[in-house]
């Protein structure tokens, strides 16, 4: 009777740890801290990075701009541009085509 036994012991054992061992590997693949959610990570940090470079940019040039502007730093050429674009104004040698 033990010997009829065996065998579906063993089979019961190596199905149970076949199953173990699908749903484990699945897990480190697809699950979420798995490698396609860390690739998916890696490509949102590079992104992110990206994005924070070009909002860097743009607040070292609005910083600029700002400081070219103050009461202490007076750049003529920016003044005559921002008195052109916001109050219209001209040059009495300047001729505007429309």
């Amino acid at each position: 009777m033990n010997t009829r036994n065996r065998p579906w012991g063993m089979l019961i054992f190596f199905t149970v740890a076949f199953f173990l061992g699908a749903y484990f590997t699945f897990a480190a693949v697809q699950g979420d801290y798995g490698l396609f959610r860390r690739a998916e990570i890696d490509a949102q940090s590079t992104l992110l990075q990206a994005q924070l470079d070009q909002l860097n940019s743009q607040v070292a040039r609005m910083e600029n701009l700002t400081h070219r502007l103050s009461d202490t730093y007076l750049d003529l050429d920016l003044l005559d541009q921002q008195a052109r674009d916001v109050l219209g104004l001209l040059r009495s040698d300047e001729i505007v085509i429309r």
